[in-house]
């Protein structure tokens, strides 16, 4: 969907964690932001110069869902995690066109949680979005030990009818 080099290029532009120096940021990646996963709703690549590396992942959701995860991006954590390693979620969102006209929306779940049943949360926090970019980084401790592959970041859309822009969606380890 997304050039790689057009995502990890945003990573160098401006540090999602303060406490990393720019060259040091992409041995903590433990997703593949190049590649974001995107279900229940349409996916478009758009310049957008005020977002990190230029480029924004414009997500169309067709409609309020029965459920807020009926439409979601994210993807799966490529790299095992340890019990005690420190994650942060970090990703940049403005709401593109709201339903009704509305200038603003909560995104309630943005999470680190299982890949799979039973989907529990490591942690999660909601995001305030509106016209503007806005930089959210959600953080916790990992309670456990997790091979590759069995926990995923996730942000849920399917709250209104709506198109809501992303800039890159990167998962930091920042205990590695």
């Amino acid at each position: 969907m997304a050039s790689s080099k057009l995502f990890i290029a945003a990573l160098f532009i401006a540090a999602p964690v303060a406490a990393l120096a720019q060259d040091d940021i992409a041995r903590h990646i433990v997703n593949d932001p190049s590649a974001p996963d995107v279900a229940g709703a349409k996916a478009t690549l758009v310049d957008d110069g005020k977002v990190e590396g230029g480029k924004a992942l414009r997500i169309a959701v067709p409609k309020k869902g029965a459920n807020p995860w009926d439409s979601t991006v994210g993807g799966a954590i490529k790299k095992p995690i340890a019990k005690g390693d420190h994650l942060v979620l970090h990703f940049s969102a403005r709401l593109q066109k709201g339903e009704n006209g509305a200038t603003g929306t909560t995104l309630p779940y943005n999470a680190i949680q299982l890949a799979g049943a039973p989907y529990t949360t490591l942690m999660s926090g909601p995001a305030e979005i509106g016209p503007e970019w806005k930089v959210f980084n959600i953080a916790g401790t990992s309670n456990g030990n997790y091979a590759a592959g069995d926990l995923k970041a996730t942000i849920q859309l399917a709250t209104a009818k709506q198109t809501v822009d992303f800039g890159p969606i990167v998962v930091l380890d920042t205990s590695k």
